[in-house]
């Protein structure tokens, strides 16, 4: 039971999301909420809540909050992280969304093949500086981290 069922998104204070941006937000909560891992340590000798969890994921004062509690609306965690270290990956992963699009759109399939293996790169960077800012608060395995970090993007730069 130690998995995400519910994915909250505080996206009011965004604009509003481009059509592309919103694709990928619903890919990646559908695929999220299919197969997961969410497994949140002991702490100080407490027994954790058991799961599963719903995961509110917002950004407040520049900062990344991880909002977790049971299904029965019990606090389970909460965590924040800067937003540095995450600045320049999310930035990188916008720009090749960008120009993926744009290829998709006008480019033959082995360029957008190409654009498509830079985008997955920066994808995985980014999962993987997720999982070391969420190490000893949660473990989540890769597939979780990149849909995560999907949504850390829509969130960081919102429409």
């Amino acid at each position: 039971m130690s998995r995400i069922s519910e994915i909250i998104l505080d996206d009011s204070a965004l604009p509003p999301a481009t059509p592309e941006i919103e694709q990928e937000r619903r890919v990646a909560m559908f695929d999220l909420l299919e197969d997961n891992t969410f497994v949140l340590p002991e702490r100080e000798g407490r027994a954790v809540p058991q799961g599963p969890y719903h995961v509110g994921l917002a950004i407040r004062e520049k900062r990344l909050v991880f909002d977790v509690t049971t299904e029965k609306a019990e606090k389970a965690a909460e965590f924040h992280l800067s937003l540095g270290p995450f600045r320049q990956v999310v930035k990188d992963y916008f720009q090749i969304c960008e120009s993926y699009f744009d290829a998709v759109k006008k480019l033959p399939p082995s360029q957008i093949e190409t654009i498509d293996m830079a985008r997955r790169g920066i994808h995985n960077e980014g999962s993987r500086v997720l999982q070391e800012r969420l190490e000893g608060k949660v473990e989540v395995d890769t597939d979780t981290a990149r849909r995560l970090f999907t949504l850390i993007c829509v969130l960081h730069f919102g429409g």
